[in-house]
């Protein structure tokens, strides 16, 4: 869909450079204008969407607050054993 506005910015940029009616080539011009930045937007938003984590992998404030505690009581087991915590 991406490569589509691509082939009709440049479709719209053909008409404007071939017309020789002032107001279809500013209508051209624009439309040109509205299809690059769709492209651009498009593949912006492709490339964002790539790099996104799976929110599945994301941990809940439950689940974080496990495990914070299973880390504490890991600290204090350790600091009650004599041994210094891990770090």
């Amino acid at each position: 869909m991406v490569w589509l506005y691509l082939l009709l910015a440049l479709a719209a940029f053909a008409v404007a450079l071939k017309s020789t009616s002032i107001a279809l080539v500013v209508i051209c011009l624009l439309a040109a204008l509205g299809f690059l930045v769709a492209c651009v937007l498009g593949l912006l938003a492709r490339r964002i969407g790539s790099r996104s984590r799976d929110e599945s992998l994301i941990l809940d404030p439950a689940e974080l607050h496990r495990l914070r505690e299973q880390a504490q009581a890991r600290r204090t087991a350790a600091t009650d054993g004599g041994e210094p915590p891990a770090a």
